[in-house]
C-alpha cells in the first residue's frame, strides 16, 4: 500500500481495517511516521481506552478517527522528530507520556534469522526472546518471537492491560520471526505473546519461549529479565576443566533435588543462595566430585520434578533469582565441584501457556501424534525434523553451559528419542524412510547437540541416559555414534538391583546377573547409576530393597555400594542414599537427616566418604574406567559360594576386590594374586566404623609360591560375610 494515498478517514481501507481488528502482519505500515507530498507526514497510534492524545514534541493534538481507537496528526515532518513522545488520557482520565513504539525502526539481523531458520543458530536466546535494549539512547525492550504461522502477533503484559491491539509486531519476512521495540519497559516487567492463527482466526496466549526469567507457579507469565550483573570467581575452575582430561579422572556423581535436600528449620524451602554454602561442604566432607541438579529449568507442576519443563532458558523461581543460581554454581566451582544440569529435550508439556499448538499449530512438536506424542508421559515430542527447533534446543543447551557455567548437561530420556516406536504398540507408529524404527532425525540431532557443545564449551560434559543397546551412544560422531561424552549403564543398574534384591540363599543361582557386566562394560564409556528414579513409583529405597533382619540390610547396601564404587565406571549415587534412607523419597519434604543419629545410618555414609576417598586416591578405581585393561576378573565362576573377586589397575596402583554375597564368613578363602609379596586391606564393608561386625584381615597377607585364580602366587584370608573387601600390595 502507498501510505501517501492513504485516506485515513475511508476505515474501509484494507490495511486500515486488519489493523483495527487486530489482524495485521504489519501494522507499521498504517502505524507511525508516513511521508506525505509537500514535506508533510502523517502519523497514527492505535491506542484502545484513550480519551484523547498529543504528540508531546510538536505540541499538537492528534484526532480520532470516527469511532474508532485510531489517532491522526497530519503536519510538517519538521516539527517532529524521528523518535517522538506521545501523551494521552487514558479512559479513567490517567495521564501516560511515552515514545511511540512505531517511529523505530527493525532492529533484528538478517544473518541471525536465517541461521535460525538454517538450524544452524547455536545462541539463538541472543536475539529471540525479550531483551533490555536501546535505541539512539531511549532505553526499552526488544521483543521477538518465532510463530510463522500467525496472522497477527501481540506484546501482552501488565504494561498494557494484557490487550493485543497495543502493541502488535511486524513479522520480518519469509522467516516468521516477529519484533517490537517498546521503548522505556523496565526489567521485572510481566508479558506473553498474544498469537492469532492465520488459518483459523484462533488466539493463543503464550510465555515466550525465550524467557529468561518466568513468574512464580501457579503464575505463568514471563518476565522481562534484568541483564545480568553477576561477578564471577571461577576463571581458575573453567581454565582447568578446559585444560583436563574427565575421561581418567575421578567422577563421583551426588544427584540433587535442590527443593528436598534441606529445608530451614520453619520447614520453608531453601533458595540456591541458601543451599550453596551447606551444599558445598557436604559434597567436599564426603568426597563427591560433582552434582548433578534434576531439572531447574522452569516448569509448572511441581510433581513433574522439573521433567516437564516449560521455560528452556529459565531458572525455576522456586528457588530463588537468576544470579541466585549463578552464585550456588559460582561456589561450588570454586569448591572444586562440578555442576551437571538434568537437561530434557525428549518431551513438553501441553500447558496451554506453553509450546504445544504454539501458534495454532504443531510448530515445535511434530503434527503426527503416531511421532508427536507420548503416551506414557502425556507429553509432546519435539519436531527433530524443524530446522527452528534445532536451533532452539541446541540454544538451550549452550546457553546453561555459557551462561551459567554448567559443567555438562544429563540429557533425559533418550531412549525415547532414538526410537520411533518407543512405548508404542503395533499401529501406533510410522517407519522411517528405509522402514525402521530409528527417529532418524532425532539422531542427527543429537549427534549435531553433542559436537556443538564439545566444540564452543571445552571440557564440558554429556551424558546419556539411554536404557537400550543403541550402538556407539558415547562414540565420536565421525565414527556413526551420538557424540555423548557418557552414556548411563541402565543394564548394570538393573542386574545389580535385582540381583541384590535376592535372598543370599538363592544368589548362587543368580550369579551371572553380577557376571554379566563385564562383557560390555567397555563398549561405552558408562556411569553407574543409582538415581531418584530407583527410589519412586512403589519401587522402595535401596536400603528397604535389601532381604533380611536389620543388620543383613545394612550389610547388603554396604556391599552394594562397595560393588558400585569399585566396578568400572563412573559413579551417581541419588541424595538420602549415602546414609541408608528406609523410605522412598518424597520431593515434598527435605531428608530424614535425623537418622544420622543412628550409628548404621552415620556408618553407610562414613563408608560413602571412604570410598570416595579411595577412588579419589587409588588411580586403580577410576584412570581406566572405560578401558578393559584396567580390569580383570580373578574368578567369576565361584557361584557356590556366591563370591566375585577381580583386579583394578591404574597409572601406578592395582587392587584386589573380593565381594561376598552371602551372610556365611569365608575362612581360609584362598585368592590368587598378580604378584608375590604383601598385601594389606585398605577397605573393608564390615569394618564396625561403618556399621559391621568387623570381620577381616587386621594383619598383612603374606603370598606362598601355589598358583590359585590363574596366577602363580595366592594367599589365604578372610572373607566377612555380606561384605567387600580391597587388598594392596604393599612390599
Amino acid at each position: 500500500m502507498n501510505t501517501a494515498e492513504i485516506n485515513i478517514t475511508d476505515i474501509a481501507d484494507p490495511d486500515v481495517a486488519r489493523v483495527l481488528q487486530a489482524r495485521h502482519h504489519d501494522p507499521f505500515c498504517v502505524l507511525g511516521r508516513h511521508p506525505l507530498s509537500g514535506g508533510n507526514c502523517v502519523i497514527r497510534a492505535l491506542l484502545p481506552h484513550t480519551r484523547d492524545v498529543e504528540i508531546v514534541d510538536a505540541g499538537q493534538a492528534m484526532r480520532r478517527v470516527g469511532d474508532t481507537d485510531l489517532f491522526e496528526w497530519t503536519g510538517s515532518d519538521r516539527l517532529v522528530p524521528r523518535h517522538y513522545r506521545l501523551r494521552r488520557h487514558t479512559s479513567s482520565g490517567a495521564a501516560v507520556e511515552a515514545f511511540d513504539p512505531y517511529c523505530f525502526l527493525p532492529v533484528l539481523e538478517d544473518t541471525d534469522m536465517e541461521s535460525f531458520a538454517r538450524g544452524e543458530h547455536l545462541r539463538a536466546a541472543t536475539f529471540l526472546g525479550a531483551h533490555p535494549h536501546a535505541v539512539d539512547g531511549i532505553d526499552g525492550v526488544r521483543f521477538a518471537v518465532w510463530a510463522p504461522n500467525a496472522e497477527r502477533v501481540s506484546v501482552v503484559g501488565d504494561f498494557n492491560s494484557w490487550d493485543g491491539r497495543n502493541h502488535p509486531m511486524r513479522v520480518r519476512g519469509h522467516y516468521g520471526v516477529w519484533e517490537l521495540f517498546i521503548p522505556e519497559l523496565q526489567p521485572g516487567q510481566l508479558y506473553k505473546f498474544e498469537i492469532r492463527n492465520a488459518a483459523t482466526g484462533s488466539l493463543h496466549i503464550k510465555a515466550d519461549p525465550f524467557a529468561r526469567l518466568a513468574e512464580h507457579r501457579p503464575s505463568t507469565a514471563s518476565v522481562i529479565a534484568a541483564s545480568s550483573t553477576f561477578a564471577w570467581h571461577d576463571r581458575q575452575w573453567l581454565k582447568k576443566r578446559a585444560d583436563g582430561d574427565w575421561l581418567h579422572a575421578p567422577m563421583s556423581i551426588y544427584e540433587v533435588h535442590v527443593g528436598s535436600w534441606r529445608h530451614h528449620a520453619d520447614n520453608t524451602i531453601m533458595s540456591y543462595r541458601d543451599i550453596a554454602e551447606p551444599l558445598a561442604e557436604y559434597l567436599i566432607t564426603h568426597g563427591f566430585t560433582h552434582v548433578e541438579l534434576m531439572p531447574i529449568t522452569e516448569h509448572p507442576l511441581d510433581e513433574s520434578w522439573g521433567y516437564q519443563t516449560t521455560g528452556y532458558f529459565a531458572p525455576t523461581r522456586r528457588y530463588g533469582a537468576v544470579d541466585d543460581l549463578k552464585f550456588l554454581i559460582d561456589r561450588l566451582h570454586i569448591s572444586g565441584i562440578g555442576v551437571i544440569l538434568d537437561w530434557v529435550p525428549g518431551h513438553f508439556p501441553r500447558d496451554a501457556h506453553g509450546l504445544a499448538k504454539f501458534d495454532g499449530t504443531a510448530l515445535f512438536e511434530y503434527a503426527d501424534t503416531r511421532k508427536g506424542e507420548h503416551g506414557d508421559w502425556g507429553t509432546l515430542v519435539f519436531n527433530y525434523d524443524r530446522n527452528e527447533v534445532r536451533s532452539f534446543l541446541i540454544s538451550s543447551a549452550i546457553f546453561w553451559l555459557e551462561e551459567f557455567h554448567v559443567d555438562g548437561l544429563r540429557v533425559d530420556a533418550v531412549a525415547s528419542m532414538l526410537y520411533l516406536d518407543y512405548s508404542r504398540g503395533a499401529g501406533e507408529w510410522v517407519p522411517n524412510v528405509h522402514g525402521g524404527n530409528e527417529n532418524l532425525e532425532a539422531i542427527a540431532f543429537l549427534q549435531r547437540l553433542n559436537e556443538a557443545t564439545h566444540r564452543e564449551c571445552p571440557g564440558t560434559v554429556t551424558i546419556a541416559e539411554e536404557s537400550t543397546a543403541y550402538p556407539g551412544v558415547s562414540r565420536p560422531t565421525v565414527a556413526g555414534g551420538l557424540g555423548f561424552s557418557m552414556k548411563w549403564n541402565m543394564g548394570w543398574m538393573h542386574d545389580t538391583l535385582l540381583y541384590f534384591g535376592k535372598d543370599p540363599v538363592h544368589r548362587k543361582h543368580h550369579h551371572n546377573l553380577m557376571t554379566f557386566g563385564p562383557v560390555y562394560a567397555f563398549s561405552e564409556n558408562f556411569v553407574l547409576p543409582f538415581s531418584h528414579d530407583e527410589v519412586v513409583h512403589m519401587k522402595g529405597s535401596l536400603l528397604a530393597r535389601m532381604p533380611g533382619d536389620t543388620w543383613q540390610t545394612f550389610a547388603n547396601l554396604r556391599l552394594l555400594f562397595a560393588f558400585q564404587w569399585t566396578f568400572p565406571g563412573k559413579k551417581l549415587l541419588f541424595m538420602g542414599a549415602e546414609f541408608g534412607q528406609p523410605g522412598e523419597w518424597d520431593h515434598r519434604g527435605e531428608l530424614p537427616w535425623y537418622l544420622l543419629e543412628y550409628p548404621n545410618h552415620a556408618g553407610i555414609q562414613k563408608l560413602i566418604r571412604d570410598l570416595n576417598g579411595l577412588y579419589h586416591s587409588r588411580t586403580a578405581l577410576h584412570y581406566d574406567d572405560f578401558e578393559k585393561r584396567g580390569f580383570d576378573w580373578l574368578s567369576w565362576d565361584d557361584d557356590a559360594n556366591s563370591v566375585l573377586s577381580y583386579l583394578r589397575r591404574g597409572l601406578d596402583s592395582e587392587l584386589i576386590v573380593l565381594l561376598n554375597l552371602t551372610p556365611v564368613p569365608r575362612q581360609n578363602y584362598r585368592v590368587g594374586v598378580p604378584r608375590a609379596g604383601n598385601y594389606r586391606e585398605i577397605f573393608n564393608s564390615d569394618s564396625r566404623y561403618y556399621g559391621g561386625s568387623d570381620c577381616g584381615n587386621p594383619l598383612p597377607l603374606q603370598t606362598e609360591a601355589r598358583p590359585c585364580m590363574g596366577h602363580a602366587h595366592s594367599a589365604l584370608l578372610s572373607l566377612p560375610p555380606l561384605a567387600g573387601i580391597i587388598l594392596e600390595r604393599i612390599t
